[in-house]
């Protein structure tokens, strides 16, 4: 897979890197609520909520996260919370299609997935360990990033793969997003992300994929 027209720098070994620019497409919504249906459906039958933690993809990611300095039992992978919350009853919500296809995606690898709405970031970017002092107002508040999986831009903190940050989302507005899914090399390759993602949008095509690559 080719390499993002962007320059990306990563201080952290053992993570793959899946980018895919997005754009909204007019089309039915019908199609994209019966996918997130199936989707949530199909992750009850995937994943067991008592051997969660144990599942391939999910022990890689929680190894990550302890490689970075982060806790994983207390902050837990976005992936692995969204997860949880299918398997105790809840159903994927209805948001925005490119952050539901982006939800999608994250449900169907077991990674954590982030849309950041064009215009909101400013390459290059470096992927590394929080430093002290470094937090950024995520869409659940306040969070400290010290020791944490980290995404930056020009402009600083940009993303973190267990909350995402108010400055990046998509809004009502948003036509176009970058998306970014953060991988344990061990576990999973780019290719299997396109393919996913590539499948997810042929069910529901409220969604276009203008480009992919990896990092």
């Amino acid at each position: 897979m080719q390499s993002p027209p962007f320059d990306v720098q990563k201080e952290l070994e053992g993570w793959t890197l899946f980018w895919a620019e997005l754009e909204l497409s007019a089309g039915d919504d019908e199609p994209l609520a019966v996918l997130l249906r199936q989707v949530s459906r199909s992750a009850r039958e995937r994943f067991d909520l008592q051997s969660l933690s144990t599942h391939p993809t999910v022990a890689a990611l929680r190894r990550l996260f302890r490689a970075s300095g982060c806790d994983p039992t207390r902050y837990r992978p976005a992936s692995e919370a969204l997860l949880r919350r299918i398997l105790k009853g809840e159903e994927l919500p209805v948001i925005h299609p490119i952050v539901d296809i982006n939800n999608c995606l994250s449900v169907e690898l077991a990674v954590p997935c982030c849309v950041m709405s064009e215009g909101t970031f400013e390459p290059p970017f470096v992927f590394r360990a929080g430093r002290p002092g470094e937090s950024y107002e995520s869409l659940r508040g306040p969070f400290r990033l010290e020791g944490k999986p980290l995404l930056c831009d020009a402009a600083g903190p940009l993303d973190c793969p267990i909350t995402g940050n108010e400055r990046v989302k998509v809004t009502p507005g948003t036509q176009r997003a970058l998306l970014v899914a953060y991988m344990p090399s061990e576990a999973l390759g780019p290719a299997l992300a396109r393919d996913t993602l590539e499948r997810l949008v042929q069910s529901a095509p409220t969604v276009r994929i203008l480009q992919t690559a990896a990092s």
